[in-house]
């Protein structure tokens, strides 16, 4: 049976890299050229701006994922038999890379509100994807905390975007990822509010 699993293996990767860069502007550069201060004195709640910011670097993140369809068109022709191709695991894959894509927008949106300029907003961006995705997996493959290791694995991205690879799309794991959206904007509202 065809497949891209080798394709939703190394995106997340690159994402890792993309979506701090796109990030990394939000709140950032407006604090270095002085226009976050003009957005205060704007009718604007900050939860408002926050979360307009949040929906443009995922939406573009999304778009992002458009020119891999060339991808999943190519592989479904040249499959012998044609369709040769496990459908409900490739839209699981990419629903949870969209899942991925506003959590590592989250995180990258809290980064650029921790940040004074844009560099330590990309470095931190990428440093904090990398921990919630690979780093947080990795220590718990350790077993160095007994029993604990479980619940370290279930805290980072890696295991909750396992399963929709699976084509499982599970409550737990959409859960997941909205808190940790949730979470992200929170306190990206908060960090905002206590530079106003």
């Amino acid at each position: 049976m065809a497949s891209l699993q080798s394709y939703f293996v190394l995106v997340p990767w690159l994402l890792m890299f993309i979506i701090p860069a796109l990030s990394m502007k939000t709140f950032a550069e407006e604090q270095q050229t002085g226009t976050l201060y003009w957005l205060f004195s704007q009718p604007l709640k900050i939860s408002d701006l926050v979360l307009g910011k949040f929906l443009s670097v995922w939406v573009v993140g999304i778009l992002c994922l458009i020119p891999s369809l060339i991808y999943l068109y190519t592989v479904y022709v040249l499959g012998v038999p044609e369709g040769n191709i496990d459908l409900g695991m490739t839209f699981g894959s990419y629903i949870g890379l969209i899942m991925l894509i506003a959590a590592f927008s989250g995180v990258g949106i809290l980064a650029s509100s921790l940040s004074q300029n844009q560099i330590m907003a990309y470095l931190l961006g990428v440093f904090m994807c990398f921990i919630m995705y690979f780093g947080i997996e990795q220590l718990a493959s350790y077993k160095l905390l007994g029993g604990a290791d479980f619940i370290l694995q279930n805290i980072g991205f890696y295991q909750h975007f396992l399963g929709f690879t699976r084509g499982l799309i599970d409550f737990k794991d959409v859960a997941y990822f909205v808190l940790i959206i949730g979470v992200s904007l929170v306190l990206s509202n908060h960090f905002i509010n206590k530079k106003k």
